[in-house]
């Protein structure tokens, strides 16, 4: 509406000279309005309108009406005719737009360029990338298995520890009381036993008087041992090397196994071992493609490369030594790990790890850029280029990702013509201009990242 009324200002001093409408936005909206008499306020304005009193007072303008026309009938008339003059403005606009598009006798545009090329055949390591967490080869929380305070703590918060290394002391004193006593103990029951078994030899005395301190021997000697053990457990030293975390109880503090007292945590970071989880389906596959290539998975031979998140490609490389008994029914999947030597202590427990699992050997592949594949509800696709020069659409099956390479397992030949720059300006079924991409020279066997 907005652009009719620009259109109707522009046209109506020289279409209706010596009218004048009052107001002109209210006549636009009359169109709409089949009370057009009501709506439409059209006057004649040859002679400008006499001022008369009103009722009021108040002096007022009357539209004067042509002669010889009615008072309402003239209204009419020249309300039916301007909405005619609306709806011919409203047609010639559009047919104005209409034609705004390409002229009837512009040239056929040029189809347009693309650059095409020839898959290159290339040895490609088939694998699986899959995703792992680090987690230490052994771990071990250090509590206190006795009861006692405690006295010293005798390493750095973190730092790498050999294994025996004296790590906390727990008040021995109490513990090595007993180990005496029980000693004494032990003493005089040896001795009371010599005893009783000389005098059984002259029968000065009874069998049962020697079996008697025979036993409490054995039970003095237990004690021994026994204290012997607990004060053994004052000193807590490191079951084997690792990265000791930081000491959760200071010194002075009563600890025991009765309020089971977590002292520190101790990791084993050499080796090292990544677990990770295969679906069903890729492990069904991969142990297939792995036993065809001579590869059996529980062997401990299997390669597995991993990265971590400030790592480009796969730089750990180590070796698959578990795979779970069976398949989860609670997730569907199998668990898998690998060890690796991890000299550098580049894995650290906990870290999200990328996985790559060479499936074999390198095999010989048609390889593509990765621009040229394109994807819709089909699946994957490319377009090729026939003899004259029409594209067309061709399903393929995408392999292995080589840095911005992909191999094509299934849907292309060596020599088709693949378009690797220009996709978005071709279309199925519509012919292009190809421009030849020159040879590529085969890329390093090694996976990407």
């Amino acid at each position: 509406m907005k652009l009719i009324y620009q259109l109707l200002r522009a046209s109506l001093p020289t279409r209706f000279e010596g009218r004048c409408f009052r107001p002109l936005p209210l006549l636009i909206s009359g169109v709409r309005s089949r009370n057009r008499s009501a709506a439409f306020r059209l006057q004649k304005c040859r002679t400008p309108p006499q001022p008369q009193q009103g009722s009021s007072g108040i002096s007022v303008f009357q539209p004067l009406q042509p002669q010889g026309c009615a008072p309402g009938l003239w209204r009419r008339r020249f309300a039916t005719g301007f909405e005619a003059a609306i709806v011919g403005c409203v047609v010639v606009v559009a047919a104005s737009l209409t034609g705004c598009g390409k002229p009837h006798d512009a040239a056929k545009q040029a189809p347009p360029s693309v650059t095409v090329s020839h898959p290159s055949q290339e040895p490609v390591s088939d694998y699986l990338d899959l995703t792992g967490t680090v987690a230490p080869s052994r771990s071990v929380d250090l509590v206190a298995r006795i009861t006692g305070y405690l006295e010293s703590v005798s390493f750095q918060d973190g730092a790498m520890v050999p294994e025996g290394q004296l790590l906390f002391v727990i008040e021995p004193e109490p513990y090595k009381q007993q180990l005496a006593l029980a000693k004494a103990a032990f003493d005089r029951a040896q001795s009371e036993y010599d005893r009783q078994s000389g005098l059984i030899k002259s029968n000065a005395t009874s069998v049962a008087n020697v079996e008697k301190w025979f036993s409490e021997k054995e039970q003095a000697a237990a004690q021994v041992e026994l204290a012997k053990l607990n004060l053994g457990y004052t000193h807590v030293s490191a079951p084997f090397n690792g990265r000791i975390g930081r000491h959760l109880v200071d010194p002075g503090n009563l600890v025991g196994p009765s309020s089971s007292t977590k002292l520190a945590t101790l990791d084993q970071l050499e080796p090292i071992y990544v677990y990770f989880n295969l679906n069903e389906r890729d492990a069904l596959q991969a142990a297939v493609t792995m036993r065809q290539r001579g590869l059996d998975p529980r062997s401990g031979k299997a390669r597995v490369l991993v990265g971590l998140q400030n790592q480009e490609g796969y730089p750990q490389e180590g070796k698959l030594d578990f795979v779970d008994v069976g398949v989860s029914t609670s997730s569907g999947t199998v668990q898998l790990r690998a060890t690796f030597d991890n000299k550098d202590r580049a894995l650290i427990p906990g870290a999200f790890a990328r996985v790559r699992i060479p499936l074999g050997d390198p095999l010989p592949m048609l390889v593509v850029p990765a621009s040229a594949i394109g994807n819709d509800q089909e699946g994957d696709y490319v377009l090729v280029i026939d003899a004259n020069d029409v594209a067309a659409r061709r399903a393929v099956v995408k392999g292995p990702l080589m840095r911005n390479r992909c191999a094509i397992r299934t849907g292309l030949t060596s020599e088709d013509r693949v378009i690797v720059n220009g996709l978005m300006n071709a279309k199925a079924g519509a012919k292009v201009a190809p421009i030849s991409e020159p040879a590529r020279q085969p890329a390093p066997t090694s996976p990407a990242a």
